[in-house]
């Protein structure tokens, strides 16, 4: 059975509720574009169609019974400004102008946020370069509000915080990313939209003949199954699967690269008496020879304060404990040449990770390094998310867009989003623009 969505359960599930009032029943429809995937990118560029195309049916099909479940409702919460990434690269043009869209957004809904700023905080002279490296990055990305502040000017902004250089982004933010997906996808029904979660797709593919009874000939000649025998007939398929965009990618004869490789990052919490300590987000000074930012401290929308995350591989693509375990997931892992290539380079660094995840006392001594009245004693382990990393054959972190198509006649009618630039969440309207783009340059909606 395949459960759809109305306007009303999405406004119980933006005010981050569970979601109620779900109908069930047998669904055989037709629409000019079916899109796979209900995280925050799917929902987002979902809405973007939409808009952009009122006259147009679309259904959104999730494979879960609930929206932006995955990296949309696991990650640390934080309105990026653009700071670390190449100047003139998509990534940074996106990110700048994600998160403006995304402040924008916030205001026009009424959905809360706090633009409590970030210090990327140097304790040691040999950061002091690279620190004011990054500062000339983000001048170039036209970061807004970005400073450069000394020891005193830390202790200003973070009393506890002790450093010798910093820079400052007040423009930095937090949100609760996927009340702000719910929100989309709350957008995308009250413009007409569809919804159908609980359909996990398994199968797209051209079809022969009409559906029994149609008079509409072959004007939907693409069948979207799905685990349950469920099927949507469609012009068009738009694929923005996440952790499973290079396996939903393969329906239809792409290539396995790049693939997608989970990292799970554990975070610690700090207890409530001990929330003083952090005011904004404290990052470290990123190390080029590593592939992750480190540590970092995150105060969260709820009142509460994250610590971390590290970075090991998950052996489960959903897998959000440490002893969670799926055997496909992990032998295709392993069996990868990229992510061996990548474990290889980077062998010293993935062994402290793990060792960290592992060792409360050994992640609590980084954190000192910032803080250094943080103990073992005020913290608490906390909740973890698994970030689909898209590698190449070569050991390389995919960091730009990775459209596909496939082979055969279904190729022409079939779009899929293997990678969309991160950080995804604070920039998703901006991706979304970029995406129904593709979209409209490929298909003639």
């Amino acid at each position: 059975m395949i459960r759809t969505l109305s306007g009303a359960t999405f406004r119980a599930a933006g005010a981050a509720q569970p979601i109620k009032d779900v109908t069930t029943r047998r669904l055989h429809s037709t629409y000019d574009v079916a899109v796979v995937g209900a995280g925050i990118v799917g929902l987002a560029t979902v809405r973007e169609l939409i808009l952009r195309h009122p006259s147009l049916s679309f259904v959104l099909l999730e494979k879960e019974k609930e929206l932006a479940m995955h990296q949309s409702g696991h990650n640390s919460g934080v309105i990026h400004s653009g700071i670390y990434y190449t100047p003139g690269s998509l990534k940074a043009r996106l990110c700048v102008r994600g998160a403006t869209l995304a402040y924008e957004y916030c205001e026009k809904k009424g959905l809360p946020y706090n633009k409590c700023g970030k210090l990327i905080v140097a304790v040691e002279q040999e950061e002091i370069p690279r620190l004011k490296a990054l500062y000339e990055r983000g001048m170039k990305n036209n970061v807004r509000d970005l400073g450069i502040v000394d020891a005193k000017g830390i202790r200003e902004r973070e009393p506890y915080c002790r450093g010798i250089m910093a820079l400052d982004s007040p423009y930095t933010g937090i949100v609760d990313w996927r009340m702000v997906a719910l929100r989309y996808g709350q957008d995308f029904v009250e413009a007409g939209g569809k919804v159908i979660t609980d359909s996990e797709i398994n199968d797209i593919s051209m079809v022969k003949e009409s559906p029994a009874g149609s008079t509409e000939g072959m004007k939907y000649p693409i069948a979207v199954k799905d685990k349950k025998g469920n099927e949507v007939r469609c012009r068009y398929v738009l694929t923005c699967g996440g952790l499973y965009s290079d396996r939903l990618s393969q329906i239809s004869g792409c290539s396995r690269e790049p693939r997608i490789v989970p990292f799970r990052g554990d975070y610690l919490v700090l207890k409530p008496e001990k929330h003083y300590l952090v005011k904004g987000n404290i990052y470290p000074v990123p190390d080029p020879r590593f592939p992750f930012l480190g540590v970092h401290f995150t105060p969260r929308m709820d009142g509460s304060v994250w610590l971390g995350p590290n970075a090991v591989l998950a052996f489960k693509r959903e897998g959000y404990k440490i002893y969670d375990f799926n055997i496909r997931d992990f032998a295709d892992a392993l069996s990868f040449r990229g992510l061996q290539k990548l474990v290889l380079r980077n062998i010293t660094y993935g062994i402290g990770e793990m060792y960290r995840g592992i060792n409360i006392n050994a992640q609590v001594k980084l954190l000192q390094k910032y803080i250094p009245e943080i103990s073992p004693s005020d913290v608490l382990r906390g909740p973890a998310g698994v970030r689909a990393q898209a590698l190449d054959r070569d050991g390389n972190l995919v960091d730009d867009f990775v459209f596909d198509g496939g082979v055969g006649d279904v190729g022409s009618r079939v779009l899929h989003v293997r990678n969309a630039p991160s950080p995804a969440a604070t920039s998703s309207l901006a991706i979304a623009e970029m995406i129904a783009d593709e979209v409209e340059s490929r298909f003639s909606l």
